[in-house]
């Protein structure tokens, strides 16, 4: 769906409908879009229209970088055909969160908030990634900001795609902004996101297939979803290297050296001669459950040193600011 797929489409829904938002404004000329960059007052944000694996979206903290950004998405075409058109949007501060919902089109029912981390680097260091980390819930997002976020954003923005001839049924994904001004939408996605699912999923108690099923049958406020009074951490290991150039092919050991009920989410690897080998940039998730941040945050990182694979690279501050010093 164009939800996700176009973010000038996203942000003109958002704008047409009074979803809050960051101000932006959409280019499809280079010549168009440097000239207004160049008469911004930075830190502004350099989006790719399209898809581009969760790395189209840059922070640029001169005028130099954003137009260094420009140049790559719409000369370059380092994303190709995502960056036929993009977004120069204002930069937002405040803490950033991942709310995700479950939808029938009518019905809209929010699941346990998360936060995930780009940055490749402890400390939000390094280049932005797809996704290093999460954790939930938050401490800072609880039940009164859920309920503002689905009445204020993800109702309007489920309203809106039905007025517009598409309708959505599914889970929709916003990442926010908590401004000073109230929550604002970052982004939607038409999908559950990752890695923040892998942490939240771990939390739904009874069976997902009877909620997907009641989406599809349009039945959502008949079903009563719950989900455990407990928190998850999640940690991605990643190859060296990533999120640039890195090497695959490399034998994992010690998968079975875990603690029974930690979680492992298998995403760049591949199965050959009855071993598990690495194939691409984020390798694996290491995943847990306990009944705090804290609780959680200890158990993956105890287990986490039982896996190996040469050049893993993984971020040690995950669900770290959760936890008082």
């Amino acid at each position: 769906t164009k939800i996700e797929s176009s973010k000038v489409f996203a942000k003109g829904l958002m704008q047409r409908y009074g979803i809050p938002c960051a101000q932006s404004r959409s280019f499809s000329s280079f010549g168009e879009a440097r000239d207004y960059v160049k008469a911004e007052q930075p830190p502004i944000v350099v989006k790719a229209d399209g898809l581009a694996a969760g790395k189209g979206s840059i922070v640029a903290n001169s005028t130099t970088e954003a137009l260094v950004a420009l140049s790559e998405i719409m000369e370059k075409r380092i994303f190709g055909e995502a960056g036929d058109q993009v977004l120069v949007e204002e930069w937002l501060t405040g803490k950033e969160v991942s709310l995700l919902a479950f939808t029938d089109g009518k019905t809209v029912v929010p699941m346990v908030p998360a936060c995930d981390y780009k940055r490749a680097c402890d400390g939000d260091e390094g280049p932005n990634t797809g996704g290093m980390g999460s954790y939930s819930p938050p401490n800072f997002f609880g039940a009164e900001m859920i309920d503002m976020v689905r009445d204020t954003i993800l109702e309007p923005m489920v309203r809106a795609m039905a007025e517009e001839g598409q309708p959505y049924k599914g889970v929709l994904y916003v990442g926010l902004m908590l401004t000073d001004q109230g929550p604002k939408a970052l982004e939607f996605n038409a999908r559950f996101g990752d890695p923040e699912s892998q942490v939240m999923l771990p939390l739904l108690e009874g069976d997902l297939v009877d909620i997907m099923l009641a989406v599809l049958d349009e039945r959502l406020d008949k079903v009563e979803i719950k989900w455990r009074d407990e928190a998850c951490v999640g940690v991605v290991m990643a190859s060296g290297g990533y999120p640039g150039s890195y090497k695959t092919g490399f034998p994992i050991e010690g998968l079975d050296k875990v603690d029974e009920d930690i979680l492992v989410f298998h995403a760049g690897t591949k199965a050959s001669n009855g071993e598990i080998y690495t194939d691409g940039g984020r390798v694996l998730t290491v995943a847990a459950r306990g009944r705090t941040i804290a609780e959680a945050r200890d158990r993956v990182y105890s287990n986490i040193p039982r896996i190996h694979f040469e050049g893993c690279h993984y971020r040690r501050d995950i669900g770290a600011r959760e936890v008082p010093p």
